[in-house]
């Protein structure tokens, strides 16, 4: 076989006894590499070059020690160890690869961690099936997906890793539940439950829908009287809903409105108030809303809706047409008093409350309501606004040292239920004495592990319950008999403080290190599917909210900047009688129109997400054995918004191939030319009158799609673009001369910024473009900017030049006017009274000013980015005018 080199021997000093001159010469005998001279790139060459260039693509890994470079913490949410790769988890995890490597090349310290959120009712019920326990189903299926997740080489820091099932995690998430408990916003009471029958647990009301079915089996919820353990997150419900605002909050958009709807705004208070009266089968409180607790001294009576499970027949009595009473009252405890209960729906209740609190010294509805079924009412009032606040403060200060309630809080947001009754998660620090009631288990006793039971003999579900030795304990205080709690937390627990260990992960006494955290939190960016736009991150920021009010954190807020990616879709075919799924093979078309094969029935071919069920999955495994790493990476990156849902279809996979070929043939190109002449023909003057026109060309191009792609990783998270741009750049590369292809600076540049800006996106194939670039014989770039001798992703991320014209927007009342051309080096250093002064000399500006007077002006400037400055005017007076 013939091998062409393409590299020079100045390039071999920096490698130690010319090993990599050895390694080279093997490689492009054996992996077909030399093909390079044919000008063709298949998919096997593309293979062999990821194969060769896997080990050194992922040198870098977060260095807590470094204080000299700014820190970027991106973070993709940890999937559920299910065992098995599919597409949305490739599409995640390119992107967050992507940003990290390309905040490497900006000069950052990236951290860019991966673990596994291990525990929940999936590993368990596969335990019970199989006969074997969720930890060994478990452990297996990290194995297998975190081969899985290596094979597409991803450069996440492996020496961070976790599960959530790991001791040394949920020992860290049994002393978060006990920091909560010590605070008061941990606690236990009986109530009516969300039942799911088919996973046989609790859920919170979070996890059940609008229509009443569970989240994750769809069944019909039933309700169910249980003691439960709850976390109080209404106590941070206003900070929440405030810190949606912070201004330091990115590209969160609909999922701040999300977010907004759950929360909603905190107008009233709950009280949890004792019932007083035998009904079996209740609650022993009632929890009450109320926006005017100001005023609760002056409740006089309590109303149920006629959905509530406190109306039944036999302990209810007619007092007016559609008016009960109940055979049971509540206690006021800020006077008292006991009020009546009606069940009634002739009262106002708020959305999502079947409960009211009548005041009528603060509503007419409730004073009309007490004069009909005669309760005295006597009228009080307070005398104005500053007594009333004085009232209030009063009031929700006693309700929080009551333990009752008493936080700024919406009618539609409740406590956390965070009981589960299953095995396979991480165990309640709690036991239960006979003598001293609730005690928490001592820190140095920590974890509480779970204890190893035989799953050969469960057939339908597991609990704690079942671990009649590990149940017996002592009492941490009197040292007396005490039975352990056998409800597991809600995984989500586990989630909701999980990036806050990979800041800290091997720290064995406490959660994480204070100073690190100072650092490194928060997340930079949070990359994750929509579905956890509102459970995950809203538990996720409570404990964040928490933490910082410990003064463990130095923000409230955990994640700066989300994207939020949509979801890969395949198509899929039913049979439009019947619903049944088919498979592509059983579909054919006809008329424009599909039928099934056999039955000849109309078929309705949708986009849905991909699914086993619907035989529209795409194995990611069969993709990256088809196409390779890079090619499979642009592919899933490229046409769509990383925030749009992805259609999977093979029709547009050539259009990623052509731009491989065009990029590897144009590399060759250069390097054919660079090998083939000496420095004399390559700094002989050009002939073709194009060159000059060219060269400026190039520069132009090397500029714009450089700014252009910058601006679309940076600020507005359009990876597709950012695609767009550089096969845009590939284009313009091979529209010039060939005498500027050859000899032209400005083409050089734009080829070498072409290699460097694919890197984060196809890291192997950059890789190799790099080094056949770095090895022509000749080169006219500057030393300055790029690195020669080193690898690709050791190139600092180019810089556009300082004389190249930005663009300056000029906007007057929100209203495009017009666009300035001002040169980098001026606008980098540009003031907001530079810019007003530009704007004087526009003919478009000054005309929409006429007349008008300035009275707020701002400039929006962002690195590497075009500039936009805001004018807010107001008309002038006729007078002043004249």
């Amino acid at each position: 076989m013939k091998i062409t080199l393409l590299f020079s021997k100045k390039h071999l000093p920096y490698c130690k006894n010319n090993t990599f001159f050895k390694s080279v010469i093997t490689r492009y005998a054996s992996t077909g590499i030399s093909k390079f001279s044919s000008g063709s790139v298949t998919n096997e060459i593309k293979k062999d070059i990821e194969e060769y260039w896997r080990d050194k693509i992922n040198l870098h890994k977060y260095n807590d020690t470094d204080n000299g470079k700014q820190k970027f913490y991106v973070l993709s949410m940890f999937p559920y160890p299910s065992g098995i790769l599919h597409m949305g988890h490739v599409r995640v995890y390119t992107i967050s690869d992507t940003v990290a490597r390309f905040y490497r090349m900006k000069g950052y310290n990236v951290l860019h961690p991966m673990g596994w959120d291990a525990f929940g009712l999936p590993a368990e019920n596969a335990a019970i099936e199989k006969s074997i326990s969720p930890a060994t189903w478990t452990y297996n299926n990290i194995k297998n997906m975190k081969e899985q997740l290596n094979a597409m080489n991803l450069s996440f820091d492996w020496d961070r890793e976790f599960a959530t099932c790991d001791p040394e995690y949920y020992k860290w998430t049994q002393e978060l539940f006990l920091m909560l408990f010590e605070n008061g916003l941990v606690y236990r009471k009986e109530s009516f439950v969300n039942w799911d029958p088919i996973d046989e647990t609790v859920l919170a009301e979070e996890q059940v829908d609008e229509n009443n079915y569970s989240w994750r089996s769809g069944a019909k919820v039933q309700k169910k009287l249980l003691n439960q353990w709850f976390i109080r997150t209404t106590a941070f419900a206003k900070t929440l809903l405030e810190g949606l605002d912070d201004p330091t909050l990115k590209e969160w958009k609909d999922v701040k409105k999300i977010q907004q709807n759950w929360i909603r705004k905190c107008n009233g208070t709950s009280f949890e108030l004792q019932l007083i009266g035998n009904i079996p089968n209740y609650p022993k409180t009632l929890n009450v809303w109320t926006n005017c607790p100001e005023f609760i001294e002056h409740a006089k009576f309590v109303a149920i809706s006629p959905n509530s499970l406190l109306n039944r027949s036999e302990y209810c009595q007619d007092v007016a047409e559609g008016i009960k009473v109940i055979d049971a009252k509540v206690l006021n405890p800020f006077n008292g008093n006991e009020l009546p209960i009606f069940v009634t729906d002739k009262l106002p209740f708020e959305e999502f409350r079947d409960t009211y609190l009548g005041i009528p010294a603060a509503s007419m509805d409730d004073y009309q309501f007490s004069e009909r079924v005669g309760i005295e009412y006597q009228r009080h009032s307070l005398r104005n606004y500053e007594e009333q606040q004085l009232k209030l403060t009063e009031v929700l200060s006693k309700a929080r040292k009551w333990k009752i309630g008493g936080y700024a809080v919406s009618s539609r947001l409740q406590d956390w239920l965070i009981s589960r009754q299953r095995y396979w998660g991480t165990p309640i620090p709690i036991v239960h004495c006979s003598n001293c009631g609730i005690q928490p288990v001592p820190r140095d006793q920590l974890p509480v592990a779970l204890p190893d039971l035989s799953f050969s003999s469960v057939s339908k579900k597991c609990t704690l319950s079942m671990a009649k030795d590990w149940l017996n304990t002592s009492c941490p205080k009197c040292g007396g008999q005490a039975i352990r709690e056998s409800d597991t937390m809600d995984t989500f627990v586990d989630s909701s403080w999980y990036y806050l260990r990979y800041i800290d992960p091997k720290n064995k006494e406490e959660m994480f290190s204070v100073d690190k955290a100072k650092t490194t939190f928060p997340v930079d960016l949070y990359v994750g599917g929509k579905e956890h736009a509102m459970l995950h991150l809203y538990y996720a920021r409570f404990m964040s909210h928490f933490l910082h009010s410990e003064g463990l954190l130095p923000s409230q807020e955990p994640f700066k900047q989300l994207l939020v990616q949509g979801m890969v879709c395949g198509m899929t075919y039913q049979v439009q009688s019947t619903g049944k799924y088919l498979r592509a093979d059983e579909v054919e078309e006809k008329d424009r129109k599909y039928i099934e094969k056999i039955s000849k029935e109309p078929v309705i071919a949708s986009w849905e997400k991909m699914s086993k069920s619907k035989h529209n999955g795409v194995d990611p495994v069969e993709v990256l054995n088809e196409y390779g790493i890079d090619t499979t990476r642009l592919f899933i990156l490229a046409d769509h918004a990383p925030t749009s849902d992805k259609y999977w279809s093979k029709e547009t996979m050539p259009g990623i191939l052509n731009w491989q070929e065009r990029l590897w043939r144009t590399v060759k190109s250069f390097t054919d030319y660079r090998n083939s002449v000496n420095l004399e023909e390559l700094h002989a003057e050009p002939t073709d009158p194009k060159f000059t026109k060219d060269d400026d060309y190039m520069f132009d191009s090397r500029n714009y799609f450089l700014k252009t792609a910058t601006f679309n990783i940076i600020e507005s998270q359009q990876l597709s673009v950012a695609i767009s741009r550089m096969q845009g750049l590939t284009n313009s590369l091979r529209k010039v001369s060939t005498e500027c292809m050859n000899k032209s600076r400005e083409y050089e540049r734009a080829l070498a910024v072409q290699i460097i800006m694919l890197a984060p996106f196809a890291p192997h194939f950059a890789s190799e473009l790099w080094s056949a670039f770095c090895a022509a014989k000749h080169h006219l770039i500057s030393e300055d900017e790029v690195d020669l001798d080193t690898d690709v992703m050791e190139q600092k991320w180019p810089e556009i030049d300082k004389n190249y014209n930005m663009t300056l927007e000029v906007r007057v009342n929100s209203a495009l006017v017009t666009k300035i051309k001002v040169p980098k080096y001026e606008l980098d250093k540009l003031s907001l009274e530079a810019a007003l002064d530009l704007t004087e000399n526009s003919r478009d500006v000054q005309k929409r000013l006429k007349n008008r007077k300035i009275i707020e002006s701002k400039l929006l400037s962002r690195e590497g980015c075009d500039s936009k400055i805001f004018i807010s005017t107001e008309k002038l007076s006729k007078s002043i005018a004249t």
